[in-house]
């Protein structure tokens, strides 16, 4: 029986923080997962309406370029700093000091880190709305040919750069809830955001206001209840604002150390999807709106299922390596892994059949042309491979940053970025931006394969279900086949009647072969 960290480091865990069996753990990350699966698929719903939305009044033409490209920038604030660094390292440093050092403890910890959290982004708010031009010429530097274009573009940077620290203040409450095993709150704060953008474009369209600078406001609106959702959780937490705060934290300072090198580490997709961006802005117009489309597609089994594993499994990982429990600590993640590929693998190959009908339907309206269509339509087909390696990088990193490890993964992520760099500026002249979304896919099959290599090195073997994971990519073979027949059939909804259809056949096929994923996930695993 392994020897729980606490007491190798001459420190005793505390009344009632006895190691977890690998069941118990394993269990306990499946309803999370649930529970997290749940409150995403609503937020993606509301997500696809949003899209649905703004596309309509919007289009895919260069006010709606001009927009993704304001709106990336905070975005990309969310995944470095909130999604991204700050939630990884702080889930697994608070995990660890309550397991060490107790509750009170850890929230001091988590105070001092929204201090500096606070006071740092305040700054890069004030230095990007004051250097605008520079930003936009960076992230779009196709734009500067077209000054009215470019100026546009400046001016919704400004408006909605402050959203991003608005979003890391609602990362790091929700970090909070999530290292004390609540994941509904911060599940659900992404519906806010949709909900404020729908009315932003709707109110746009109404009133006859400016639509992408409505749908700015909305963004801000929506930072600002965001915030205020988690409040009433944390306090049933026992959370208060509050209460002893240093600047000078030891814990504090670790997740501020930790976070340096995950900076790069944790947001290797978000810095791929930046870079093509660039690239894009250098292709015809459209191009940059066409691929956001295609990535909010991928967004929704990635988000619903993918990152729900992820996000599930990191608080219970963390806990069991503050624990020592070295055996429940490999079990939890090899289920992680596989449960990942179960959902993953046959959602990319869904995509990727019924591409066309599922574009048509949800975008094919309004300003957004037959040519749109199409273009989204080829920028899919180069993300849908990807999709996998997208949500299986979430489990592999919740593994290293439990044990507090943020500088291993930044190997993985760079060799990943320089593959995304080199294949797209050599795919986006024959593939145009469909060659862009390709090699995003490949620079993240290429981040997984090297971050699988590093956890086996940390860990020693722990995925021990390769034929599982075999058996789930034959079986979305199958549903890749069924997917292009459907799409042939007669009208897009016809074609998209199909998919509940294919969901029940790849379902009743894990049932046939005994999958345990089908078995977690009805409820019927046994232990």
């Amino acid at each position: 029986m392994s020897t729980p960290a606490a007491h190798r480091s001459g420190q005793p865990l505390l009344p009632g923080r006895e190691p977890e069996a690998p069941e118990a753990a394993t269990d306990a990350m499946t309803r999370n997962a649930a529970v997290v699966s749940a409150a995403t698929l609503l937020s993606r719903l509301l997500g696809f309406i949003r899209d649905c939305t703004i596309a309509a009044v919007l289009g895919a033409g260069p006010m709606a370029d001009a927009l993704v490209i304001a709106m990336r920038l905070p975005n990309l604030m969310r995944r470095l700093f909130g999604e991204g660094s700050l939630s990884l390292a702080l889930i697994g440093e608070f995990s660890h000091t309550r397991s060490t050092e107790g509750l009170p403890r850890a929230y001091a910890m988590a105070r001092a880190c929204a201090l500096w959290l606070t006071i740092i982004l305040c700054v890069v708010c004030a230095a990007a709305m004051a250097w605008s031009e520079p930003l936009t010429l960076l992230l779009a530097p196709g734009f500067h040919d077209s000054p009215e274009l470019f100026a546009r573009t400046a001016q919704l940077v400004r408006l909605c750069f402050p959203y991003a620290l608005l979003i890391c203040m609602t990362a790091l409450c929700s970090a909070i809830l999530q290292a004390r095993q609540h994941f509904l709150a911060p599940a659900l704060a992404p519906c806010i955001m949709n909900l404020c953008l729908i009315a932003g474009a709707g109110a746009a369209y109404c009133f006859g206001w400016a639509v992408p600078e409505s749908i700015g406001a909305g963004l801000l609106l929506a930072g600002v209840l965001q915030i205020a959702l988690q409040q009433p959780f944390l306090h049933r937490q026992g959370f208060l604002w509050r209460g002893p705060c240093s600047l000078r934290d030891a814990g504090a300072q670790r997740v501020g150390k930790l976070m340096l090198p995950s900076l790069f580490g944790a947001a290797v997709y978000q810095l791929s999807i930046v870079l093509t961006t660039m690239l894009a802005s250098l292709l015809p117009e459209g191009s940059i709106a066409q691929l956001y489309y295609a990535d909010r597609l991928v967004q929704f089994p990635l988000g619903v299922f993918g990152i729900a594993v992820g996000t599930a499994a990191l608080p219970a990982l963390a806990t069991l390596a503050a624990e020592g429990a070295e055996d429940a600590f490999r079990t939890t993640l090899s289920t992680a892994l596989r449960l990942t590929l179960f959902i993953s693998l046959p959602a990319a190959a869904g995509l990727a059949g019924l591409a066309g009908p599922l574009i048509d339907t949800l975008f094919g309206r309004g300003a957004f042309t037959s040519a749109d269509v199409a273009g989204t339509v080829h920028a899919l087909w180069g993300y849908a491979p990807g999709l996998p390696a997208f949500a299986a990088a979430r489990p592999l990193l919740a593994a290293f940053h439990a044990r507090r490890d943020a500088r291993t993964p930044v190997t993985a992520a760079v060799v990943g970025l320089l593959v995304t760099l080199g294949s797209g500026l050599a795919l986006m002249g024959p593939l145009k931006h469909a060659g862009l979304a390709l090699a995003v896919s490949l620079g993240s099959w290429t981040n997984v394969a090297v971050l699988y290599a590093l956890a086996i090195r940390r860990n020693g073997p722990f995925f021990r279900d390769v034929r599982w994971a075999l058996c789930y990519a034959g079986l979305s073979l199958l549903v890749l086949g069924l997917s292009r027949l459907a799409a042939t059939w007669g009208t897009t909804l016809w074609a998209l009647a199909g998919i509940p259809v294919i969901i029940v056949l790849y379902m009743f096929a894990a049932i046939v072969i005994r999958s345990p994923d089908i078995l977690l996930l009805t409820g019927r695993a046994r232990k």
